[in-house]
C-alpha cells in the first residue's frame, strides 16, 4: 500500500505544480484570477475499525479553487477600458449562433466596423437601455442589449435665415465693381463668411463680398461742426460655396446695392431674399434670406458684431465617456451628449463554482448559482472605473515560493516511493 500512498502524493504534487505553472503563465494576463490546489487525506475505515490503529492511504486533490481577489490597476487612455473594483463581472454575449452568455473581469473593449462595442474575442458588451437622462428603462436579463455607438446625432435642418451685423469702414477706397473677382482680394474691400447647412446637414460657407462703388463728401460736417460719417454705396456679392446667389427679383446672379446715410446707418436694403439654389452636395434646393439689420459704416475698422443662422448640422461622434455609475455617453460635434446604455454587472453567490471557459471567460454552473444582475456601485456590486484595466492577481514571488515547496514535496514522495521499493527488494532477498 505504501506504493499507492506515495503515488497519490506524486500525482497530487504534479497537479499542484501544474496549477502554479498556469498561474505564472498568466501573470501578465488582464483580468486573470489565480487558482490554488485543495488537498484532502485519504482514510479507509468502517465502524469496527479501531481509530487508534487507522493508517492513511495518501492524498487526493479535492479541486482547484479560484481566487477572486482584485488584481492591480493599470491606467490606459481609452474610455472603453473599464475595471470593476470589488465584486462582479462584465456580461458579454458571443456573436456565434449559440448567443452564449459569458462573464469576464477583463474590461478591454473596442468598437468594431458595425459600431458595436466588443471585447478581444469579438463578444458584445451587454448593457441596460437608458433614456435621455441616463435612467434605466428596463431591467432583468431579458432586457440586456448589446451596446452600439451611433456615428451621428440629431436631425439636420437647412439654413433659411442668416443675420449678420457688419461694421464696414467709411475710409474704404472706391473700386470698380465690374472687375470683381472673388479670387482676387484687390477687387473688393471686405468679406464676411458664415457657415450654413444644406437639407442633409452638410456644412457650406456663405460669403458676402463688399465692394465700395461711391462715397459722399469727406469734408461734410453736422450743425455742431463735427465731421459726419462718410456716406457710401456698396455692391455686395453673395456666394454659397462656388455658387453666386440671385437676389429675389433679379434675372441672373449678381450683387445687391447697399447704401448708408450720413450717420453711418444702413438705409437699404436691410434684408435680402435670395432665390432657391441647389447645393453642391446635391441636397434639396433651398432659399436663404440675409438680414443685415444693424449694419453700420463708420471710421472704425471692419468687424462683424453678430452672425447667426438657423440651420442645424448632424452631430458627428467626437468622443465616448463612461462615468462611475457605468453610464456610457457619446459626445457629438453639435454639442449633443447622448446616454447609450448602462453597463450591466453580474455577481454570483458562489463565484468559485464558475466554470472557466478560456479567454478569461466564466460560465454559470449549478455550483455557482444563477447570475444576479445589477449596476456599478449598487449594494453588493463593485464600483466601475473607466480608463483603467484590471491586471492579473498573481503574485509572482508567492507563486515561485509555492512552486519550490511543491517541487520539494514531489521529491519527498519520490524518496518515500524509493524507500518502499528498497524494503520490498529486501523482503524478496530473504532466503529460507
Amino acid at each position: 500500500m505504501s506504493f499507492f500512498t506515495s503515488l497519490s502524493g506524486l500525482q497530487a504534487m504534479q497537479t499542484d505544480m501544474s496549477v502554479i505553472s498556469h498561474n505564472l503563465a498568466n501573470v501578465s494576463t488582464n483580468g486573470f484570477k489565480k487558482s490554488r490546489t485543495a488537498f484532502a487525506d485519504v482514510i479507509s475505515s468502517n465502524v469496527s475499525t479501531d481509530p487508534r490503529k487507522m493508517v492513511g492511504s495518501g492524498v487526493s486533490v479535492k479541486g482547484t479553487v479560484q481566487q477572486f481577489s482584485d488584481g492591480s490597476s493599470n491606467q490606459t487612455k481609452s474610455a472603453l477600458d473599464m475595471q470593476i473594483l470589488g465584486e462582479g463581472f462584465f456580461v458579454v454575449k458571443s456573436t456565434g449562433l449559440s448567443d452564449q452568455i459569458n462573464y469576464t473581469r477583463t474590461g478591454a473593449f473596442t468598437v468594431d466596423d458595425s459600431r458595436n462595442v466588443i471585447d478581444a474575442q469579438g463578444s458584445y458588451l451587454m448593457v441596460y437601455p437608458v433614456d435621455n437622462d441616463g435612467n434605466v428603462t428596463a431591467t432583468g436579463d431579458k432586457s440586456l442589449t448589446n451596446l452600439q455607438i451611433q456615428p451621428t446625432s440629431g436631425s439636420p435642418k437647412k439654413t433659411e435665415n442668416v443675420a449678420t451685423k457688419v461694421q464696414i469702414p467709411s475710409t474704404a477706397t472706391v473700386k470698380d465693381a465690374t472687375k470683381f473677382k472673388r479670387t482676387d482680394t484687390t477687387t473688393y474691400n471686405n468679406s464676411v463668411a458664415t457657415r450654413v447647412y444644406d437639407a442633409n446637414g452638410n456644412p457650406m460657407t456663405m460669403t458676402s463680398y463688399y465692394v465700395r462703388t461711391a462715397e459722399g463728401d469727406p469734408n461734410a460736417k453736422d450743425a455742431n461742426g463735427n465731421a459726419k460719417p462718410n456716406t457710401g454705396t456698396w455692391q455686395v456679392f453673395t456666394y454659397v460655396g462656388e455658387t453666386m446667389l440671385t437676389p429675389d427679383g433679379a434675372a441672373a446672379p449678381g450683387p445687391i446695392t447697399q447704401t448708408y446715410d450720413t450717420t453711418g446707418a444702413l438705409v437699404a436694403p436691410t434684408a435680402i431674399q435670395f432665390k432657391p439654389f441647389i447645393p453642391a452636395s446635391g441636397a434639396a434646393q433651398q432659399a436663404i434670406k440675409l438680414d443685415l439689420t444693424g449694419s453700420t459704416q463708420t471710421a472704425a475698422a471692419a468687424a462683424v458684431s453678430n452672425r447667426v443662422q438657423d440651420g442645424v448640422a448632424v452631430g458627428q461622434l467626437v468622443g465616448i465617456t463612461v462615468d462611475d455609475a457605468g453610464i456610457i455617453k457619446a459626445s457629438y460635434s453639435n454639442s449633443d451628449i447622448v446616454p447609450l446604455g448602462k453597463v450591466a454587472i453580474a455577481k454570483f453567490s458562489a463565484p468559485t463554482g464558475l466554470r472557466q471557459a478560456g479567454s478569461n471567460y466564466w460560465q454559470a454552473t449549478g455550483i455557482s448559482g444563477k447570475a444576479t444582475l445589477g449596476f456599478a456601485a449598487a449594494e453588493g456590486f463593485g464600483s466601475l472605473k473607466s480608463g483603467q484595466l484590471e491586471g492579473s492577481n498573481v503574485d509572482i514571488t508567492e507563486e515561485l515560493v509555492n512552486l519550490i515547496a511543491a517541487q520539494r514535496n514531489f521529491q519527498a514522495n519520490s524518496k518515500a516511493l524509493d524507500t518502499a521499493t528498497q524494503v520490498s527488494q529486501s523482503i524478496f532477498n530473504i532466503r529460507a
